[in-house]
């Protein structure tokens, strides 16, 4: 059933988390967030950009009570600017930020990446820079305001369009949109079970071939050389002898195969593959909660190692509001009378 704490993402994201619920458009609701404010780092926020100045919550203003404070403020288009107020979603900020326009099939129209793929991205870059900035704030004692937009993170992504814009400098040609990382004998292909990725570039063509027994292909002039088989429609006319030798095996058969020729590659997992990889396993990846209402739950654990601090599972994704009593009571002292009181008056 549709809920909004049993979202897979949602347990995933917020395992380890805390969840108080407060409203700040009341006077009682901005009194207590300021007194949290005096014992925090940093404040993430991503409303739109004239939503924290509307409530009196600017960086300035918060600034004021903790001068240390890092706010990192995380929107569709930035803090300022013509797009500032603009609304937005995952399929438009990839489109505006221009990575879709070197996503596709190039007889086809642009293709977008998958869901939260740029939301991600943007987490990833907020993290980074919030971590910087608290850095900074130690070293010098001043904390700093953080402008992170979708936009922006979608516009400076080293992808496959750096490769097409160093290329038109050295050849003038403009390459036009190819499924991600696909030429000949490189990327993904389909196969008995599924999907794998092989990487046959360059001097690692010949091992394709020896991989397949056709070493004689080496000398049909389509294939012959690198320029040959960048032409375009080199990668299909290669693939009518390649991808029958693949569907002859498995993702994993051929996984092995490929490691014996010395080729990179990688089986395409699904979600029932990765569960029952053994390394995965072995390394403890797979992390297994018991959430009040979604009930028992196994989901990824900890993305890396720390082998002196090691990462531990304190708690599961929080229901809405959890831990009030905890936040507002055992940290700032309210009571329980005076919990129940802002409970009554929506101010949690």
């Amino acid at each position: 059933d549709v809920h909004p704490e049993k979202s897979g993402l949602f347990l995933h994201l917020n395992t380890n988390k805390r969840s108080v619920t407060l409203d700040l458009k009341t006077a009682t609701g901005k009194k207590l967030f300021f007194e949290l404010l005096e014992g925090a780092d940093a404040v993430v926020e991503s409303f739109a950009p004239r939503v924290m100045p509307s409530l009196g919550l600017d960086f300035e203003t918060l600034r004021a009570r903790n001068r240390r404070l890092v706010m990192t403020s995380v929107s569709n288009f930035g803090q300022r600017g013509p797009y500032r107020d603009w609304k937005s979603a995952e399929i438009v900020t990839y489109a505006t930020g221009g990575p879709m326009w070197a996503t596709g099939l190039p007889e086809r129209e642009p293709m977008s990446l998958g869901d939260n793929v740029v939301q991600y991205q943007v987490g990833a870059a907020s993290a980074v820079a919030t971590s910087m900035a608290l850095y900074s704030a130690e070293a010098s004692g001043q904390g700093d305001h953080l402008d992170v937009s979708l936009f922006r993170t979608q516009a400076s992504s080293q992808d496959r369009r750096t490769t097409m814009l160093i290329g038109y400098q050295y050849t003038g040609e403009r390459n036009v949109r190819s499924p991600v990382g696909a030429s000949t004998a490189v990327g993904v292909r389909p196969c008995a079970d599924g999907y794998v990725n092989i990487m046959g570039s360059s001097q690692r063509f010949v091992d394709v071939l020896r991989m397949m027994g056709q070493p004689e292909l080496v000398e049909d002039p389509r294939f012959s050389d690198l320029v040959a088989r960048a032409q375009p429609g080199a990668s299909e006319e290669f693939d009518a002898y390649y991808i029958p030798y693949l569907m002859e095996h498995t993702k994993r058969d051929l996984f092995q195969i490929a490691q014996s020729h010395r080729l990179p590659s990688g089986p395409l997992y699904d979600s029932a593959d990765l569960l029952a990889d053994g390394h995965f396993q072995e390394r403890g990846f797979w992390a297994t909660v018991d959430h009040p209402v979604a009930g028992v739950v196994t989901q990824p654990g900890r993305p890396f190692i720390m082998n002196e601090t090691p990462w531990q599972l304190r708690n599961p994704a929080p229901v809405l509001g959890e831990h009030n009593e905890a936040v507002f009571g055992e940290m700032l002292g309210y009571d329980r009378q005076a919990l129940v009181r802002l409970k009554r008056m929506g101010v949690i």
